[in-house]
C-alpha cells in the first residue's frame, strides 16, 4: 500500500514542473553541501607483508598524512587524486593506474567527503620529490609500524583496516 501526503504530492508536482536550472538551484540551496577531496593510498609493490604505505609530513600539523587534496571545480575524483599525488610527491601516475579503494568514498562527520583510490608502485624505483613548502617530507612506512598520524589520516586509514583505528569501521586490511 502506498501512503501519499496530499501536501507532499502537490509540492513535488510543482517542483517537477519547474525548469531544470531552477530545480537544480533549489536543490543546491536546500541540500547539505560537502567539501570533496581525493586521497590516494600508495602501497609499495615490492614490500613483504604486511606492506608499506607512502605518507607525507606537512606543515598543517603534527603527524603524517596521505597524498590528498580538494578537487577542482568539475574535476573527476580520479583525475584529482592523480593530480594531487603528482603535486605532493612527484609520483606521476595516470588516472588509469589508480583503482577505487573499498569503500571508495568516506563521509566525515564534519562535512567533507574523501574519494579514495589505491596505487601500487615499486618504492625502489620511485623517486619522491617534495616542494618543501606544502610537503616537508615523503617516506615509506611499514603498515605494522606507522609513525604518528594526523587525526584525519588515522580515521581514514581505519576504514581500510590500517593503523591505530583499524577495526573501528569494520574493514579488513587493503594492503594484502
Amino acid at each position: 500500500m502506498i501512503r501519499r501526503s496530499p501536501a507532499r504530492a502537490l509540492l513535488y508536482g510543482v517542483f517537477y514542473r519547474l525548469p531544470v536550472p531552477v530545480r537544480r538551484r533549489l536543490v543546491r540551496l536546500t541540500v547539505r553541501k560537502y567539501v570533496v577531496g581525493a586521497v590516494t593510498l600508495v602501497f609499495d609493490a615490492e614490500a613483504e607483508p604486511p606492506g608499506r604505505i607512502l605518507l607525507l609530513r606537512q606543515p598543517s600539523g603534527p603527524g603524517w598524512g596521505l597524498p590528498a587534496g580538494l578537487l577542482n571545480r568539475a574535476e573527476a575524483p580520479i583525475v584529482g587524486a592523480a593530480r594531487e599525488l603528482r603535486e605532493e610527491t612527484g609520483v606521476a601516475l595516470s588516472p588509469t593506474n589508480l583503482q577505487p579503494a573499498v569503500p571508495n568514498a568516506v563521509v566525515h562527520a564534519k562535512g567533507w567527503v574523501d574519494v579514495v583510490f589505491e596505487a601500487r608502485v615499486p618504492a625502489s624505483t620511485t623517486d619522491l620529490v617534495v616542494d618543501g613548502a606544502e610537503v616537508y617530507e615523503a617516506a615509506w612506512h611499514p603498515l605494522d609500524d606507522l609513525p604518528r598520524l594526523t587525526r584525519a589520516t588515522a580515521v581514514l586509514l581505519g576504514h581500510y583496516g590500517i593503523g591505530p583505528r583499524a577495526g573501528e569501521f569494520g574493514s579488513s586490511p587493503t594492503a594484502t
